[in-house]
């Protein structure tokens, strides 16, 4: 795991939007993308398109829409950054 995933891993304990999540971590939209697309291609991270929406595989497209989601590390995701999985 790199540092960059493990502090966006650290800010998804609960749900946050993009914003806030680029503002907490401090790096550039370009590069926490580049972050957030292997962290789901991984299953470490879910998208929502609302707080209480959650998108399926099929709706996701975090090269246009990675701006407008809402973030949450999945179950897999929080054991890989406590060290447990």
């Amino acid at each position: 795991m790199s540092d960059h995933e493990y502090d966006v891993l650290d800010e998804l304990y609960f749900l946050i939007a993009f914003k806030e999540l680029k503002e907490n971590v401090g790096i550039e939209d370009d590069e926490l993308l580049a972050v957030l697309k292997k962290m789901y291609k991984k299953g470490w991270v879910k998208c929502y398109a609302e707080p209480d929406l959650e998108l399926g595989p099929e709706e996701v497209d975090l090269q246009i829409h990675f701006r407008d989601y809402h973030y949450l590390a999945t179950k897999a995701g929080l054991k890989v950054h406590t060290g447990t999985a």
